[in-house]
């Protein structure tokens, strides 16, 4: 089972990020991995207010977009040549910044990185899904991989997911490149959990991991 490693959890409003020089490592060039850094979209207002995004589509708030500047300062330098990015906005606004910082002309979109689709739940705090929908809210709650009327099953998010980052972390790099993919906080834990066997709380924006493929199967993801 590949390793996973967690780092701290940041407060979502800061525009700093933790980054910890502990990537590309002498040992990923001696065996041969390939680097996947993965991070989570900057702050929407939706975000700041507790409200379920899912697939529908918000923009960065301010907070996000210097949250997204601190991203790009952090992975400076780290060999990031290629950029993915889900096709909801605050995920490609935040590619779009990041991009930019490290000096990329253009990032791709790929729908497969979008977040789970809550159905119901989507534009609502938890406080307002428990009164307006409290039967589809007391299941989801009892087993999260319970499906919301309208919602996308568990099981499709992670299986377009790994496929996604599959294919990502299978095309061949030179020596110390890697690829950077933004994506959504359920999204990430999906992949996490599917990859490592345990999935990681809910993460911050701008959450950042790193996973490492070595040809045929990810041996671990770890927390940047």
């Amino acid at each position: 089972m590949a390793l996973l490693i967690l780092g701290h959890a940041v407060d979502a409003g800061r525009a700093g990020l933790p980054c910890s020089a502990v990537v590309n490592r002498p040992s990923d060039r001696l065996l041969g991995h390939r680097l996947l850094f993965l991070a989570r979209h900057g702050e929407t207002e939706w975000n700041r207010a507790g409200r379920w995004q899912g697939k529908t589509d918000i923009p960065l708030s301010d907070a996000g977009r210097a949250q997204a500047r601190a991203l790009g300062a952090c992975l400076v330098g780290r060999g990031i040549v290629e950029v993915h990015a889900s096709d909801l906005q605050r995920a490609a606004e935040t590619a779009q910044i990041v991009a930019a910082t490290l000096g990329i002309a253009a990032f791709n979109v790929d729908v497969r990185l979008r977040e789970r689709g809550f159905g119901c739940f989507e534009g609502f705090t938890r406080e307002e899904c428990a009164e307006r929908h409290p039967d589809a809210w007391a299941r989801y709650l009892a087993d999260r991989r319970a499906t919301p009327p309208g919602g996308e099953p568990q099981g499709e998010v992670a299986a377009r997911v790994v496929a996604a980052m599959t294919e990502l972390a299978g095309v061949p790099r030179a020596t110390g490149e890697a690829t950077l993919v933004i994506s959504h906080g359920g999204t990430l834990r999906t992949f996490i959990h599917e990859v490592t066997g345990a999935a990681p709380p809910p993460l911050e924006n701008g959450a950042l991991f790193l996973a490492r493929y070595d040809g045929s199967r990810f041996v671990s993801v770890t927390r940047v």
